[in-house]
């Protein structure tokens, strides 16, 4: 994303620090929005698709036989099950946005960094060689073949 430019970290700093009036609209009101998150929840994930999520979340776990190689050698910490939560209901939301009514494979790729680069802990080693957890995603996103069966 970059650094902000002077007058941008001005403008940053004059909303956050001084005693300005702010005005905030409201987009949607309590119920509108409670019923949209129960519609999000009501989408469905074929079980092919929820697999493919499962074992992108259980790609982020160094040290373990479910880890992608690059996570093995540059994360400390991989991502939580809300991880997981949020990708699933992500991708649910994308479907619903693109006019569809069930989960692709697509809609979790699409989503994946969004939702797990803030959950992805990187060592020193990725540290110090500059890398980034998007460019881990990405990575992932290349290894964790769409078509596997999750181990019990």
């Amino acid at each position: 994303m970059g650094y902000p430019s002077a007058s941008e970290l001005a403008e940053v700093l004059n909303r956050t620090t001084e005693n300005r009036k702010v005005e905030v609209n409201k987009v949607v009101d309590r119920d509108t929005l409670i019923t949209l998150q129960s519609v999000v929840r009501q989408v469905p994930v074929a079980s092919h698709v929820k697999d493919y999520a499962v074992r992108l979340i259980l790609g982020t776990h160094p040290k373990t036989e479910t880890a992608v190689p690059i996570v093995n050698q540059y994360l400390r910490f991989g991502s939580s099950p809300r991880g997981g939560q949020t990708l699933l209901l992500a991708a649910k939301v994308r479907a619903l946005a693109d006019g569809r009514y069930n989960v692709s494979f697509d809609d979790v790729q699409a989503v994946a960094a969004a939702t797990l680069r803030h959950r992805l802990i990187l060592n020193f080693e990725a540290e110090a060689e500059g890398l980034t957890t998007d460019l881990i995603i990405a990575q992932l996103l290349k290894d964790v073949p769409r078509d596997a069966a999750v181990a019990a």
